[in-house]
């Protein structure tokens, strides 16, 4: 039924289980048990079943769909926003009405449920009998909250998404709705006021306003790929209908004031914005046209009477256009936002129309994000900020006990037969540990996860140039004018981006790996001693002559043995304290400070949102804990310098004492080897567990980068296919038009060729030769021939004696009776 006022129409979806990916979730991811909520999960699903359900104007079905909109967003504080549902939704608006997308988010969800509730909105303004005060009103009022929804969706849940919006979502399109249903809200307005006899200057400002609202949404709608050529020519017919409705307007308010002058100049520019309209009529409904054509026949009536009373009467001087005042404005339409949806606090609770909020006792998910993140912090701070940093003092340490050939050259010295104490425990140590068949093991480990990250990252960028090669031949057959998809690199460039970074972290691990391998061959050869037999020990160390040390130099190796004894006890303090920080790490559980937060923040501040940053307060406190920590290592960096400062000066002194002694030379370097390879067998242990974690956590990422390629490609050979079935379709459509023009063409062509050729030549005729037509016998008495005619007889007219019928003054050679051309049936036929 033609209207003269427009709907949005709804967007249709399928059945899914919201409850099962909630339950799903609650079961994995939450430390509470899915039965808790079973009331909570079967309400989910009969409010969506409610909602997406009510595709008629009636106004149970606002209640429904708010009530669904208001609980996904009271528990989007609750549940990630990638809950692992795929929503599935056809366009309202487009070319693509049939053609669904899906998204696995909540926020599509919403938004999607809010565009229904926007549609609803402008269907029951329709619905309403808008011929009384009381059914506008209502109207003005429905298409008040329909863009009052739509600008909550665009504002508020659009940039939320964190996806693409839908086609006929995006800024532009909305923004085109929201004005429509605006100028619809403020026509209501402008009609009541003509129905209660308001001032025609105060109808004026409101017809000017629903003009410049209808200007705006054809703007937009210009703008949009979605909205349609017939919605923008009904706007376009729209606005100029309501300039010349205000012009119209004021001009009676200008006869009422006596400004007759300026009445003859508005009644004119009336009459050209209707006249504007009008261009719009092929493409307008008849509902609009008639209302245009009887304002122009007003208008016109109007503009001759004042025109003729103004040239007759008044005689004053008609104004130009551009000398006219433009027309203020009055307006009555403004987006209204329902309280129920962008406040849930107002419709949920225990005095709320909804009900309880479902899922109230879940632990919100950003709270487990707010974990996670102290968690990351925690983790950075005490392992990248304090143990690192130990170690790499102790590192330091014994860099520069290597350089100085400590503590080998002492030991030489001290016990010039058998074999140190400390070298004795090292081997014992690398003996338990097994040694080079640890290391091996350890590497094989390593590389085998690491193939496994290799071979996984590989298979996803194997699928991302299948795809570019799939989407490059598809765009060569069909051409880029009509492939117009963008480029896999484009349409795919966050993936693009990941391989660059992730093939970074393996040429990068890669170079670790081979740094590693070539300690462990430069160590190879001790490490075997050290993992041999004491017997083997000994005779790899070989035994230097005791000699007896002078007071000096006995002075001299005490003192640096006594420095030595320091720096080892300096790092047996920090392997404690290491420990004992790893152990603080690991028992500091934040969780419960998390929900005491948690639930004073749904106390003081019911409905809000729980978002990570509001425990960034509890975070800087739980963090300080750590602080001492942080301070014992400024205080380990002091020491360690005054140490080193030490160590190289009674290093110094002890050479100086013992110049030119080489008797223990030998000896020395054999057992500064053994100890370089007990510290490089620890340091390599440690880089290879490092590497380990290294490659387990960059799985996580390879294989999430894989099933993101796999889902890409998917997503892109649907996308194609549907393309592609369009094209064909647009083909057979093109072949059978071009078809039909070729028969048309043929038919005329033929046509042509029949009217236009020439006619046949003959033989120009001959001239007839003259001949005597011959005497034909006189017929017999009441005989007829066909040289005789029908001749019918009547009665004899009596004619003057020498004279004719005709003429009387001629004489009649045969006789004095003729006979007339009439017949009379009682005289029968006589052949003459």
């Amino acid at each position: 039924m033609a209207s003269n006022i427009l709907t949005i129409p709804f967007r249709r979806t399928h059945t899914v289980s919201l409850s099962e990916a909630l339950k799903q979730y609650i079961s994995n991811k939450c430390d509470q048990h899915p039965d808790m909520f079973k009331r909570d999960l079967e309400a989910i699903d009969q409010l969506r079943t409610d909602a997406v359900t009510s595709l008629e104007a009636h106004t149970s079905g606002t209640r429904k769909l708010a009530a669904y909109a208001a609980q996904l967003v009271w528990i989007g504080g609750k549940f990630p926003i990638d809950i692992g549902v795929d929503f599935t939704w056809y366009p309202a608006l487009g070319f693509n009405t049939q053609r669904p997308e899906s998204q696995n988010n909540l926020r599509f969800e919403l938004a999607n449920v809010l565009f229904n509730l926007a549609a609803l909105y402008s269907q029951l303004a329709v619905s309403l009998n808008r011929s009384t005060s009381e059914g506008l009103k209502a109207a003005n009022n429905y298409f008040c909250q329909a863009a009052g929804v739509l600008t909550y969706l665009k504002s508020d849940i659009i940039p939320d998404m964190r996806s693409t919006p839908p086609e006929d979502m995006d800024t532009v399109t909305l923004d085109c709705l929201e004005q429509l249903m605006l100028a619809q809200a403020q026509e209501c307005s402008w009609s009541m006021a003509i129905k209660n006899g308001y001032k025609d200057a105060l109808i004026s400002r409101l017809a000017a306003k629903v003009s410049d609202f209808y200007d705006q949404a054809t703007e937009f709608g210009t703008k949009s790929d979605i909205i349609s050529t017939e919605w923008i020519h009904h706007m376009t017919a729209k606005h100029h209908h309501f300039a010349a409705a205000a012009q119209y307007r004021a001009a009676c308010d200008c006869l009422d004031k006596r400004k007759y002058g300026e009445e003859v100049a508005r009644l004119k520019d009336s009459l050209v914005c209707v006249n504007e309209a009008l261009k719009e009529s092929r493409w307008i409904n008849k509902v609009v046209l008639g209302d245009l054509n009887g304002l122009k026949m007003k208008v016109s009536d109007d503009l001759k009477r004042a025109e003729k009373d103004n040239d007759v009467i008044y005689l004053m001087p008609v104004p130009p256009k551009s000398e006219l005042k433009t027309l203020d404005r009055a307006g009555m339409a403004v987006a209204r936002k329902p309280a129920e949806i962008s406040d849930p606090s107002t419709s949920l609770g225990d005095r709320g129309a909804f009900g309880q909020p479902l899922f109230a006792k879940l632990v919100p998910y950003a709270v487990h994000v707010a974990a996670s993140i102290y968690e990351e912090r925690k983790h950075r701070l005490v392992n990248n900020v304090i143990i690192d940093e130990l170690e790499g003092l102790t590192n330091k340490l014994r860099d520069l006990l290597q350089s100085l050939n400590l503590p080998g050259s002492l030991q030489a010295l001290e016990k010039p037969l058998g074999l140190p104490s400390s070298l004795i425990s090292h081997a014992a140590e690398i003996r338990q540990q097994q040694g080079l068949h640890t290391l091996r093991r350890s590497m094989h480990d390593v590389e085998s996860v690491k193939s496994n990250d290799i071979a996984t990252f590989q298979e996803g960028v194997e699928l991302l140039r299948l795809e570019a090669s799939e989407d490059e031949k598809a765009r060569l057959k069909h051409g880029t004018e009509r492939w117009r998809r963008p480029p896999s690199q484009q349409a795919g460039e966050k993936l693009y981006n990941q391989i660059g970074e992730l093939d970074g972290y393996l040429k990068s691990a890669d170079s670790s790996d081979e740094l590693v391998k070539t300690k462990v061959k430069e160590c190879e050869s001790v490490l075997k001693v050290l993992e041999g037999t004491d017997r083997e020990l000994e005779e790899y160390v070989p035994s230097s002559r005791k000699a007896v040390m002078q007071p000096k130099v006995e002075r001299e190796a005490s003192r640096l043995r006594a420095i030595l004894n320091e720096v080892s006890r300096t790092e047996s303090r920090r392997k404690r304290k290491i420990e004992s920080l790893r152990e603080k790490a690991r028992s500091d559980d934040i969780n419960p400070s998390l929900l005491t937060e948690t639930a004073r923040l749904e106390r003081e501040f019911p409905m809000q949102k729980i978002e990570a940053i509001h425990f960034e307060d509890l975070f800087e406190r739980r963090l300080q804990r750590y602080d001492d920590d942080r301070i014992m290592v400024s205080d380990e960096r002091e020491e360690q310098e005054h140490i080193s400062g030490q160590l190289q000066e009674a290093n110094a002194a002890f050479i100086a004492v013992r110049r030119g002694d080489t008797s223990t030379r030998e000896r020395e370097q054999a057992l500064q080897r053994l100890e370089n390879a007990y510290l490089s067998f620890k340091e390599i242990l440690s880089n290879l567990e490092t590497g380990r974690k290294f490659y387990n956590d960059l799985a996580a990422l390879v294989i999430r980068f894989r099933d993101e390629c796999r889902d890409f490609r998917y997503q892109r050979r649907v996308e194609a296919g549907q393309i592609e079935a369009d094209l064909s379709n647009a083909m057979s459509k093109l072949n059978i038009a071009q078809t039909n023009n070729l028969q048309e063409q043929k038919q005329k062509e033929s046509l042509r060729a029949q009217y236009s050729s020439k006619a046949p030549v003959k033989d120009p005729m001959t001239a007839p030769i003259p001949t005597r037509a011959p005497v034909a016998p006189p017929p017999s008495a009441g005989m007829w021939t066909p040289e005789m005619g029908i001749k019918f007889g009547g009665a004899a007219l009596e004619v003057p004696q020498g004279g004719t019928i005709h003429n009387p003054a001629y004489p009649n050679p045969g006789g004095n009776q003729i006979r007339t051309g009439q017949w009379k049936p009682n005289q029968g036929v006589r052949f003459s």
